[in-house]
């Protein structure tokens, strides 16, 4: 396999975030195969399973622009396009579906994703809560894998409401059945 980016054959299997990619020993770049890049995300920070970005889903919506990398596994060209709302640009095959991120930029897209939770509103997290819900049916990953994201994006919400509304606290803790 070459580097999509330095193209040399300097490629390096490695557990990344429990999940096997492909890191260059020149440029540090890495590959991730098929849903890997989002099992990593995962695995890096249980706050943020909920938060997905399909990366073949709607392409429509993301702007996609050529790039002169290939990817190192069927020798086509990579896509480039943004992931999410971020800036961080993710070299994608159309082909095997495997993501290329330079360097540095897995850690851009955790604190990208860390951001967009941080700064939801109270209605983004009853949307994505009752959104998570219904994935649970019929979403695009196992129902235990959804059943978990419904439950994290679900107690962000208490969290965030209770962050907002402090008082809330209080009423609950003088409840008659938690003394």
């Amino acid at each position: 396999m070459n580097c999509p980016y330095c193209r040399k054959k300097s490629f390096v299997k490695l557990s990344f975030h429990n999940i096997e990619a492909s890191k260059c020993g020149e440029c540090h770049g890495i590959w991730f195969d098929k849903d890997h890049l989002r099992q990593a995300k995962d695995d890096t920070d249980q706050w943020l399973v909920w938060l997905d970005v399909d990366l073949w889903k709607d392409k429509d919506k993301y702007k996609v622009n050529a790039s002169q990398k290939q990817c190192p596994v069927c020798d086509k060209p990579l896509y480039e396009i943004k992931y999410g709302d971020s800036n961080v640009k993710v070299d994608i095959c159309d082909t095997c579906q495997g993501s290329w991120l330079d360097k540095g930029e897995f850690n851009k897209i955790i604190d990208y994703l860390q951001h967009t939770s941080d700064t939801r509103s109270i209605n983004e997290y009853l949307k994505a809560s009752l959104k998570e819900a219904g994935h649970i049916v019929t979403g695009p990953e196992a129902v235990s894998a959804e059943a978990k994201d419904f439950v994290t994006v679900f107690k962000l919400l208490q969290y965030k409401l209770l962050e907002q509304h402090p008082i809330l606290i209080d009423i609950i803790l003088n409840l008659p059945f938690t003394k």
